[in-house]
C-alpha cells in the first residue's frame, strides 16, 4: 500500500550533470522535515519532490546544494 503525503512538484535545476550530482540534490532535500521523497534525473535537469514545505524552502535547499531553480511547478501525471 502506497501512501500520499505531501504535494508532487517538480523542481527545474542547472548544474546537474551526473548521477553523483543527482544524488547529492536527492540527499540534501530528503534532510528537510517535510520532504518525503526526492529522485532526480541528471538527464533532464528535474528533481520529483514529495513536500508539504513552500516552493521558497525548496528552492533554497536545492540551491544549497549547488544548482540553479529555474521553475518549481506542481507534477501532472507520473512523468512530470
Amino acid at each position: 500500500m502506497r501512501y500520499n503525503y505531501g504535494m508532487k512538484k517538480v523542481i527545474e535545476a542547472e548544474g546537474m550533470c551526473c548521477k553523483r550530482c543527482a544524488e547529492r540534490a536527492e540527499k540534501k532535500l530528503c534532510l528537510l522535515d517535510g520532504v518525503y521523497a526526492a529522485k532526480a534525473n541528471f538527464k533532464k535537469g528535474v528533481i520529483f519532490v514529495e513536500s508539504d514545505l513552500e516552493d521558497a524552502a525548496l528552492a533554497a535547499c536545492v540551491a544549497e546544494a549547488g544548482f540553479t531553480v529555474k521553475e518549481i511547478r506542481p507534477r501532472k501525471g507520473i512523468f512530470g
